[in-house]
């Protein structure tokens, strides 16, 4: 997968298209209204930079758009996290792990997912 880099605004979009697609601006729009108060024409042209940038398929065939996803989240925040972690890399991972552990209000289960991951890639080596 080439690598597709999303803005905030992008992921808003992403992330609705990834929760339930296909959709239309329209439903787009009122999801946002009160997070963003974006108009369709905001909506329109962040989706087509998305489909230009080949994270949105356009269905153009009926009487209202369908905007559907073809970038796959897991490779986007698989994406995110390598972008971030370049940054951030003389910050150390364990202040970047700590940090995301303390802002995060992790549950129970996903502290347990987290020690099986750290203990997998200790594994890996």
């Amino acid at each position: 997968m080439d690598k597709i880099s999303l803005s905030d605004g992008e992921w808003k979009l992403m992330n609705l298209l990834w929760d339930k697609s296909p959709l239309t601006i329209g439903n787009m729009v009122d999801a946002l209204r009160d997070d963003t108060g974006w108009t369709k024409a905001t909506v329109n042209i962040m989706l087509n930079r998305l489909s230009d940038k080949g994270a949105v398929r356009i269905d153009s065939s009926l009487t209202r758009k369908q905007f559907y996803p073809l970038l796959e989240r897991d490779d986007a925040v698989r994406q995110e996290a390598r972008n971030t972690l370049s940054k951030i890399r003389t910050s150390g991972l364990g202040l970047l792990v700590n940090t995301m552990a303390r802002e995060s209000d992790l549950s129970d289960e996903e502290i347990e997912e987290l020690y099986r991951i750290l203990k997998e890639g200790r594994e890996a080596k």
